[in-house]
């Protein structure tokens, strides 16, 4: 397994700016990427979507309930105060086109992947992988809306 470099990890991050600026309407400060834990708080909700192909393990969209209710409000048009069945479904969307669009990124680039359907989890959880260390970039709303943490947790397979 080799380990992941800028041309792995960008083509993420200009997929989820994109979608968040085209489906949220925000523009999208990008922070510098760390090592970090994903373990989250009661009040988080994160998107976990696999990732398959040339490139092994998972991405995962991380956020505080007020930016899910903020991010869920502007996707389907109206306010969201609590995360129901039709925001926790725009939320799950969310993660399908920023997935999807990195995919393409990738594609285009000759890297094949896949992606799984996404599965939505809120609470007080820790996601642990001894697989590969978690890489985090946080992108944060220049509205003040708040914003989300994006984990890498990554490898891509050795070409033979």
């Amino acid at each position: 397994m080799a380990t992941l470099n800028a041309e792995h990890i960008n083509p993420f991050l200009m997929a989820a700016k994109k979608v968040l600026q085209d489906m949220c309407f925000v523009e999208v400060g990008i922070q510098k990427p760390i090592l970090k834990e994903a373990k989250f708080a009661s009040n988080n909700w994160v998107i976990m979507i696999g990732v398959t192909g040339e490139m092994r393990g998972q991405v995962l969209l991380a956020m505080t309930e007020e930016s899910a209710c903020s991010i869920a409000s502007k996707m389907c048009m109206t306010e969201v105060k609590v995360i129901d069945e039709f925001a926790s479904s725009a939320l799950s969307e969310l993660g399908n086109m920023i997935m999807g669009n990195a995919a393409t990124v990738f594609s285009s680039n000759n890297v094949g992947i896949d992606i799984t359907p996404p599965t939505l989890s809120h609470g007080e959880v820790c996601f642990s992988t001894f697989y590969t260390k978690n890489l985090c970039v946080a992108m944060n709303f220049m509205d003040g809306s708040g914003g989300i943490e994006l984990y890498l947790a990554l490898k891509q397979e050795d070409k033979k």
